[in-house]
C-alpha cells in the first residue's frame, strides 16, 4: 500500500530554524470497496448466461451448419462468422478453409455455391447455458452431420466447438 506524504515545517518563533519533518498520511478509504483488474480478473472476462436469458438455439445452429459449409465450399467468408464463433473454432476453421482451398486448386475446380438442405436438428443441455446439437444436412452426393456446441456468454449464444463430420 502506498502511503501518501506531506511535508509540516516544525518551526516556532523563538527556536532555531529546524528542517522539515515528513509524516505519513493514510490514503483515503470509501466506505464501498472498488474492485480493481488485478484482484477480480473475472469482472472483465465473458460473462456466463442462463440458458432461460436467451433465444432459441436451434436456428442458430441451423444457420452456422449452413454458413460452415458454405465457408468450406468457398462461398462464404469465414470473417462472416467470426462474431458467433470463439477464437479456437476459428482458428480451426481457418485450417480448414486453406485445406479446402489447397484441394479445390489441385483439382481445378471452381468455387460454387453448395446445394442442400437442412434435415433434422437434435439438441440437449448438458448444463445450464450450455447447448450442444448436431444438425444433418442433405447434399445432392451424400449426407453430413454437423455437431455444434454453444455456449451463452454475454447474453447471447457463442459456438465453441464445430465439427463437420
Amino acid at each position: 500500500m502506498q502511503s501518501h506524504l506531506t511535508a509540516h515545517a516544525t518551526t516556532g518563533p523563538s527556536a532555531p530554524p529546524v528542517r522539515a519533518a515528513l509524516h505519513a498520511v493514510p490514503p483515503i478509504t470509501s466506505d464501498v470497496a472498488k474492485p480493481s483488474t488485478a484482484e477480480h480478473p473475472e469482472y472483465f472476462d465473458a460473462q456466463p448466461t442462463s440458458t432461460s436469458s436467451l433465444p432459441n438455439p436451434v436456428p442458430l445452429m441451423e444457420n452456422l451448419a449452413r454458413c460452415v459449409l458454405e465457408v468450406l465450399a468457398g462461398a462464404r467468408d469465414l470473417d462472416q462468422l467470426s462474431r458467433w464463433v470463439a477464437d479456437d473454432v476459428y482458428r480451426h476453421l481457418l485450417k480448414r478453409v486453406v485445406l479446402s482451398a489447397r484441394a479445390r486448386q489441385a483439382r481445378g475446380a471452381p468455387v460454387g455455391r453448395p446445394s442442400f438442405r437442412i434435415g433434422n436438428t437434435i439438441t440437449c443441455e448438458p448444463a445450464d447455458g450450455v447447448v450442444e446439437g448436431v444438425v444433418i444436412v442433405h447434399g445432392k452426393a451424400r449426407t453430413r452431420a454437423v455437431a455444434i456446441r454453444l455456449e451463452g456468454l454475454d447474453k447471447r449464444w457463442r459456438a465453441s466447438a464445430i465439427n463437420v463430420l
